[in-house]
């Protein structure tokens, strides 16, 4: 076995003796065996943009076949381990590791899953059964790195997701829906620059500081997904909504739609 998953093996068992003692071999799936679980994003996607290996999972042998330890391995080596007791029900206890590896062996861990799980859509496997003891050659670190364009805009949302937008206190006051947005360079380092408000305001309104709030991008992301595909556009871009759940690039005597969410009884 590839000597970085022997140590996230040998920590998560660690782990689990030392908050679970009393759990056996027995109780778990293919006797505690440690799962890749690439399953969901890709092991590409979680390096570049998460910055952490797809997760490793011990499962529970019983019928609900809940987690047991999960941990998360970082492209920097840290490795957060978090314990589920009650058979997967009960809040994890969070314990953390460092392997012994540096940022080459990890990344060429990285190009060795993507090649030998990914690319041979191997999903959620015993990491016991994945290639992973040779070092890959040059070309396919390459091609792993430049694999990275594809998820620039993730990356960018990922890093906006806690900088903060200005937002119309109409929104979320008067319950409008966001009509509009615009993007000016940000005034500092938590700024994104953008502006959202319901389309309805006056100049008036917008310049009096009381009818204006702060959220982060996350929130404003969570109250409406339609602006996700435009929220990493560049300074300049103003966006207005066209249609109920949709947005476009605004433009001269492109009309918008004005209209408040709809009261959930």
């Amino acid at each position: 076995m590839n000597n970085i998953l022997a140590q996230v093996d040998k920590f998560m068992h660690k782990a689990l003796a030392e908050k679970l003692p009393e759990i056996t071999s027995n109780d778990l799936e293919d006797d505690g065996a440690v799962f890749y679980m690439n399953g969901k994003n890709g092991t590409a996607f979680d390096w570049f943009v998460n910055e952490h290996f797809p997760c490793f999972y011990i499962f529970y042998n019983d019928k609900e076949n809940l987690g047991a330890v999960k941990a998360y391995l970082g492209s920097d080596g840290r490795l957060s381990v978090y314990v589920y007791g009650d058979k997967g029900h009960a809040e994890p206890e969070e314990l953390d590791f460092t392997v012994d590896a540096d940022a080459d062996q990890l990344l060429n861990l990285a190009v060795l899953l993507t090649e030998n799980a990914d690319d041979k859509k191997i999903w959620d496997a015993d990491i016991r059964k994945l290639e992973g003891d040779s070092v890959p050659d040059s070309r396919s670190v390459e091609v792993f790195l430049e694999s990275k364009k594809y998820y620039l805009p993730m990356i960018e949302r990922r890093n906006l997701w806690g900088k903060t937008a200005i937002i119309s206190k109409k929104v979320r006051e008067e319950g409008w829906k966001i009509g509009y947005g615009v993007r000016c360079e940000p005034t500092g380092e938590n700024d994104s620059g953008w502006y959202f408000g319901a389309g309805n305001e006056s100049d008036e309104y917008v310049n009096g500081a009381g009818n204006l709030e702060l959220w982060r991008i996350g929130s404003v992301l969570m109250y409406d997904q339609a602006l996700a595909e435009f929220i990493t556009m560049p300074y300049g871009t103003a966006v207005v909504r066209v249609d109920h759940d949709r947005f476009e690039i605004d433009e001269p005597g492109k009309e918008g739609l004005v209209e408040k969410k709809e009261n959930k009884k």
